[in-house]
């Protein structure tokens, strides 16, 4: 951090703050040669700066606030993409945030420094390096995961404990202001993976190849709808082009034309040889229906009179024999009379 390592600096400095699994807290002091040319020949030089911090159990975060208790971000950027169009020889470090003493003081403490262990959290003062608050979080269990993260213009010490309960304390005063059961420690993936963002929000994998994220703010979670995206654009789709014959002949294309098509009559209006061709009647669906009926009709008709007409000729046949009996009878009479 870009902070105050002793007591008597009076400008803040690169320093790296190292805390260890017993509760110290160590203070080196970095110096960094101030331009690119000497950063590239001279290395820089670390030394202790005897400053030694106590805390009650398992060091887990550090982080720096100004004096009006905003967040300290770090002073350079660490990525950078190679890939974009500025000019590469154009710093992008930031303005470090300095802080003059005013007229009443010749040296005031212009930092504070929150440190967080698995058991309880300070704020120090610097660079007089006076502890302003402690806050015993938990004495039954320990934290997994402490972050300070800035949410609705605060910024705030976010916890993950071990008995499933997220806490949020307020900085620099650490007062609590949430204590939740969310999620008892079942598996390890989670411990190891959890962390928390600004804004409210944290994730973790809940399984090898899958992203839990939570949220913890009332606003967030107002606002939920509004953030999901849409899987897909709905966009209506076009028409199919004409595909002209010049160009599918010398498109380059693979596709294969036909003979009559090329050569035949189907240009000219005039159906192919080779393929049946409908003509359209005048008539619909029902008009066909109906003429079939009437065929029908027409055929009973036929077979009706067919039928009268087999029965008319069998009574022709016996009229024929009574009349040849008849004969018969008056032949016989005749000639018995003579």
């Amino acid at each position: 951090m870009e902070t105050f390592a002793r007591k008597t600096d009076q400008a803040p400095s690169p320093c790296l703050w190292v805390g260890t699994s017993l509760g110290m807290v160590l203070i080196v002091s970095l110096n960094v040669p101030p331009t690119e040319e000497q950063r590239q020949s001279e290395p820089v030089q670390a030394s202790p700066s005897g400053t030694v911090l106590t805390m009650k159990g398992a060091v887990l975060t550090f982080s720096c606030l100004d004096c009006m208790g905003s967040l300290i971000h770090p002073s350079y950027e660490v990525w950078r993409d190679l890939n974009s169009g500025e000019d590469n020889e154009r710093t992008r470090k930031r303005k470090l945030v300095a802080f003059s003493p005013s007229s009443s003081q010749d040296i005031g403490d212009h930092q504070y420094a929150i440190v967080c262990s698995e058991k309880q959290a300070k704020v120090f003062s610097l660079p007089s390096q006076s502890c302003l608050y402690v806050h015993n979080i938990t004495e039954t269990s320990f934290l997994l995961r402490a972050d300070v993260v800035t949410m609705c213009n605060t910024v705030l010490l976010a916890c993950f404990c071990a008995n499933g309960h997220i806490m949020t304390i307020s900085l620099p005063s650490l007062r609590p202001l949430l204590d939740i059961n969310y999620l008892p420690l079942t598996d390890m993936r989670i411990a190891r993976t959890f962390c928390f963002t600004h804004h409210g929000q944290a994730l973790y994998l809940c399984s090898p190849s899958e992203i839990q994220r939570i949220t913890y703010s009332q606003e967030m979670c107002e606002s939920l709808q509004d953030m999901l995206a849409d899987l897909f654009s709905l966009v209506e789709t076009p028409e199919a082009q004409n595909r002209g014959f010049l160009k599918g002949l010398f498109g380059g294309s693979g596709q294969t034309l036909d003979r009559e098509e090329l050569f035949g009559q189907a240009t000219a209006g005039i159906g192919s040889r080779y393929l049946a061709e409908h003509i359209p009647g005048q008539r619909s669906v029902e008009g066909v229906k109906g003429a079939a009926t009437g065929v029908a009709a027409d055929l009973s008709r036929a077979r009706q009179a067919l039928d009268e007409r087999g029965q008319r000729l069998g009574e022709l046949e016996d009229k024929t024999e009574r009349m040849m009996t008849s004969a018969e009878a008056f032949s016989k009479h005749a000639h018995e009379v003579r």
